[in-house]
């Protein structure tokens, strides 16, 4: 069916102005990016050439196998360390799988920690066991910055899920892990979601266990004013229409809460193109992520 006869074959609203199969292809990247098995190909080998060329070192921070992380320094004694979480719908991923990004971080001058953490099938569905780990993690390596060769800022940048989860990290309530609210100096989140009713009300629930506890304390549009440091939004023009709109109202929120965001999209870039954009040193998100990072 084109998208044209579904518009006429359209049923009940179930969002905004999309009934439940409209909703279901929005928060489904596949529809919108052709290409996905060449840039999984190219996102496959760039990580396995860095896996074996690069040396990391391997942290934990919990008990369970899957809480650890792959660390890879930049060679300075004091620097900025970014950590990384993945995305991948909740379902896939492994830190050994963005290897390539030390290079982007390591070459400017940061060290860069890539989280593993558990997935929502092995979690029962419960997005709070993912998002307690990210949490964790984040707090372990804040607590161990100097340890690690870190200068004290810690950045955050996620991808799709992973910018979800990123978005947790942001609104954290950090007294609950003796840590001061201002542990993040700042944030890239790409392609992410930021009020997870719609997401809800999307095919996404047949394998994430939504609660209305978990709507309001898992949106990051919910909870941000506990949101202190600098974030970029970003997404591209080629991603479904329903994340560019969750995107855009999130930086709105931020910008009228008189946070301090900065919001723009990628031309002619999906969903998984947009990690090529964060890859490339010079591309929009790499750029933008590595002049934060350098302050300027």
């Amino acid at each position: 069916m084109t998208l044209a006869e579904a518009e006429q074959a359209k049923g009940p609203l179930v969002w905004l102005d999309m009934d439940q199969a409209a909703l279901d292809r929005a928060y489904d990247q596949t529809i919108w990016a052709p290409n996905q098995s060449l840039t999984a190909e190219r996102r496959a080998a760039a990580a396995t050439e860095a896996k074996a060329r690069l040396k990391s070192s391997r942290h934990a921070y919990g008990d369970s196998e899957i809480e650890a992380f792959d660390f890879y320094a930049c060679g300075v004694a004091e620097a900025p360390i970014v950590i990384f979480i993945h995305g991948g719908a909740w379902r896939n991923g492994m830190a050994e799988n963005f290897a390539h990004l030390a290079d982007t971080f390591t070459n400017a001058g940061a060290h860069i920690a890539i989280l593993d953490f558990t997935n929502i099938d092995d979690a029962g569905g419960r997005l709070e066991s993912m998002v307690e780990q990210v949490r964790r993690a984040t707090a372990f390596i804040a607590k161990k910055a100097r340890e690690l060769g870190g200068d004290g800022r810690i950045f955050v940048c996620g991808h799709s899920s992973g910018s979800h989860l990123s978005s947790c990290v942001l609104t954290t309530d950090w007294a609950e892990y003796d840590l001061p609210q201002n542990i993040i100096s700042g944030a890239i989140l790409m392609s992410g979601m930021y009020e997870l009713e719609p997401v809800r009300r999307s095919k996404r629930s047949t394998y994430v266990r939504f609660t209305d506890e978990t709507v309001e304390a898992l949106s990051a549009l919910r909870r941000m004013d506990r949101i202190v440091c600098p974030v970029i939004v970003t997404h591209g023009t080629c991603e479904s229409p329903e994340f560019q709109r969750q995107g855009r109202d999130f930086a709105e929120a931020l910008r009228k809460a008189g946070k301090q965001v900065t919001y723009f999209s990628v031309a002619g870039a999906n969903h998984f193109e947009m990690m090529e954009q964060l890859h490339n040193p010079y591309g929009f998100v790499g750029r933008a992520a590595l002049a934060m990072i350098a302050g300027r």
